[in-house]
């Protein structure tokens, strides 16, 4: 059974910076396509980031462009969400997802096929 399982949320003030985990583990795991998305209270879960491990394209929302950086490890099956310069509108419940195959719309959350259960993150004013 795959499982992603995200790491790293917490409390921080704003201009703070926090790095986000996501480990994937399963047999039947195999993804080209990673991403992060984020949810706050009372919002519809927004893409922030994604990474195509052929290639190494990444891809940013234009709200985080300049502070957050994805990257990752194909080999351990592991992604990251470098966040710098926070800001209180950061504050969510961030999720990682991959998708199996490839897609040209990497920003579109019905593209992945695995979840992660979400991490918070609380950016404080």
């Amino acid at each position: 059974q795959v499982q992603l399982v995200e790491s790293g949320g917490g409390l921080v003030q704003a201009g703070g910076s926090l790095r986000l985990s996501c480990a994937a583990s399963g047999r039947a795991f195999s993804a080209n396509v990673m991403g992060w998305f984020r949810q706050a209270p009372g919002k519809e879960r927004e893409f922030v980031a994604s990474i195509t491990w052929s290639g190494g394209s990444a891809y940013y929302a234009e709200s985080v462009k300049g502070r957050f950086t994805i990257s990752g490890d194909n080999g351990k099956n592991t992604w990251w969400l470098q966040m710098s310069s926070l800001k209180p509108e950061d504050t969510a419940v961030y999720y990682c997802a991959a998708v199996r195959g490839l897609t040209r719309w990497p920003h579109r959350g019905s593209e992945y096929d695995y979840w992660g259960q979400g991490t918070q993150v609380t950016v404080s004013s």
